[in-house]
């Protein structure tokens, strides 16, 4: 046992700038073994490479696991069924894959016999209370090590100061200098901070997006897709049925060859701050118009409002870490529930940056009733005479208020 009393750790492991300094650190400052583990979750890279970096630096047990599905089908398909949103704009790409993360390390921990569990995190972000309230909920007496509360590589230039001292190769500097742009990037999106993100009134270079074709340049003509759902999920494309991950990389495609998933945000950190981050989310931007859609076609009224009034609630969980919560489960299981109706198709039209439904259809799953809503002669179908003593009750009130207010 070394003299930290940690023997062996588990590190979340990108082959990135920020991973690639943790992992040497910890073999100098704690004088352990490192096991390294590089989750592939759609964020477009190469994962390979992680282990001919892990295998340069003395790491003999290393995990490349290929988490794709997994991803799309336990945690964004079951988020997106809540129409999941943080402050009415972030759909949550980061957020929800940090619990997958987080199970997979404690499960290494398991299985390699480590004492800690180590991550990328910075002190100042979300993600160490992600990745820790899921480790904890998960094993609760994990020892949990996270170098950017301890050491004093504070800044992204001190971390590439420390690599080029320590022969570590990693990701060169941005044309005309300065360190990359802090990313992060899964099946669901990819995210922007730092550099002249920092300022908010800055806006963001057209060659720092990576997914998606700015609005101008996206074609000239429209794209239409029709997106079949069964219990709140996507299960086919234009009638052509698609895994949970391959659903979600063609609506990513889909998505960013007409310029749709831009965001620039704002947002209200859980540690306390605010920070302006960009992203881009096609595909998830996609699903949440689609779901929406064929909810409005198969809720009731009701179910509908009360799941609107649980979704910020909902979307808050999982930014602040909560999804192993049982709160998180208890709202799940009833989100669920509402899905069983939630079939059918709805078609979208993507043109230039605009997302539009233009038809939604849902067999005997519908409350749409023509019959009913119609303008034409309905044959009797709705009693228009029936409205007049709906208002008077629903004006009683409001009448006896106004009468006391008279009189005062």
């Amino acid at each position: 046992m070394s003299e930290s009393g940690v023997n062996k750790v588990v590190l979340a492991y990108s082959g990135g700038l920020d991973t690639s300094v943790i992992l040497k650190w910890l073999q100098e400052t704690y004088g352990c073994e490192v096991v390294t583990f590089t989750a592939d979750i759609g964020q477009g890279e190469e994962v390979e490479p992680a282990r001919a970096k892990a295998e340069a630096c003395g790491v003999k047990e290393i995990y490349i696991d290929d988490l794709r599905e997994e991803f799309a089908r336990d945690f964004v398909f079951p988020m997106f069924r809540a129409n999941a949103v943080y402050e009415g704009e972030y759909l949550l790409g980061t957020s929800i894959a940090r619990p997958l993360i987080a199970k997979r390390l404690i499960e290494i921990a398991n299985e390699t016999g480590a004492d800690a569990i180590s991550h990328g995190a910075t002190g100042k972000g979300n993600d160490q209370v992600r990745f820790e309230l899921g480790a904890y909920a998960l094993k609760p007496e994990v020892r949990v090590i996270a170098p950017w509360r301890e050491w004093d590589l504070n800044s992204r230039e001190k971390l590439l100061a420390y690599a080029e001292s320590h022969g570590i190769p990693v990701e060169a500097k941005r044309k005309g200098g300065g360190s990359p742009y802090s990313m992060d990037a899964n099946l669901l999106h990819i995210s922007y901070e730092g550099n002249e993100l920092e300022d908010p009134w800055e806006e963001p270079a057209e060659d720092m997006w990576r997914w998606t074709l700015s609005p101008e340049k996206a074609p000239d003509r429209p794209t239409y897709v029709e997106l079949t759902f069964e219990r709140g999920d996507i299960v086919a494309i234009d009638g052509e049925t698609m895994s949970p991950a391959t659903v979600l990389a063609t609506l990513n495609r889909l998505g960013g060859e007409n310029g749709i998933g831009r965001d620039d945000i704002v947002e209200n950190r859980y540690v306390g701050m605010k920070s302006r981050g960009c992203y881009e989310t096609p595909g998830g931007t996609i699903m949440l118009k689609a779901h929406r859609a064929m909810e409005s076609l198969t809720l009731d009224r009701e179910s509908a409002h009360l799941k609107d009034e649980l979704m910020p609630r909902y979307a808050s969980l999982i930014y602040n870490g909560y999804w192993w919560s049982p709160e998180r489960e208890m709202l799940q299981t009833a989100i669920d529930r509402t899905q069983q109706v939630v079939n059918g198709v709805v078609r979208l039209k993507l043109y230039k940056g605009n997302l539009m439904v233009v038809g939604r259809k849902s067999g005997s799953h519908s409350l749409f009733d023509e019959s009913i809503a119609t303008f034409e002669e309905d044959e009797g179908a709705y009693n228009q005479a029936d409205a007049e003593g709906f208002i008077k009750l629903n004006a009683l009130r409001l009448r006896v208020a106004a009468r006391r207010n008279m009189k005062a």
